[in-house]
């Protein structure tokens, strides 16, 4: 069986998925990504000590806005009623960098991955922003979906896949 491209009409047009038909169903998905950093930076972040304040708290704010602002910012996505956003860091002082994980969850006609991804990647922007003036070679790496749930293909877990 071919797959094709969902965001595509049979023309080669971009064109938005119509989901009018599709099952009103809970849907979840977490995504995860990191930014990296140096040691002195990470300790500053990490014990609130940044001239700019709390900055996992206004990174988790912007990752949460985010979310909420996928289909302005993605032009083919469906607007969302999110009912949940979670945004959680981890400090891993032997890799150097901060963890992101994000969770997104609605009961709708249509995926959240794009939410979940988006919610990561801004959050990450948000520490990078925050953190440039004392570490300019910062490096964001590794955003991905995690796992998803509900809809017509049901559940998925990158573990079950592939790695990477």
């Amino acid at each position: 069986m071919q797959k094709h491209l969902s965001h595509v009409d049979q023309n080669g047009q971009a064109n938005m998925v119509d989901v009018t038909d599709k099952a009103v169903t809970q849907r979840i998905a977490t995504a995860s990504g990191f930014v990296q950093m140096q040691t002195d930076t990470l300790n500053m972040i990490a014990n609130g000590q940044h001239a700019k304040g709390d900055v996992f708290a206004v990174a988790r704010i912007a990752g949460i806005q985010s979310a909420k602002k996928c289909a302005d910012l993605i032009p083919l996505c469906h607007p969302l009623m999110l009912s949940k956003v979670q945004v959680d860091f981890t400090v891993d002082s032997s890799l150097s960098r901060v963890n992101i994980r994000a969770t997104c969850k609605l009961a709708g006609q249509t995926g959240v991955e794009m939410e979940a991804l988006t919610a990561v990647s801004v959050a990450a922007l948000t520490l990078f922003d925050m953190c440039k003036a004392v570490d300019p070679h910062m490096l964001i790496g590794d955003i991905k979906v995690e796992e998803k749930s509900g809809g017509k293909t049901g559940d998925w877990h990158r573990s079950d896949n592939q790695k990477g």
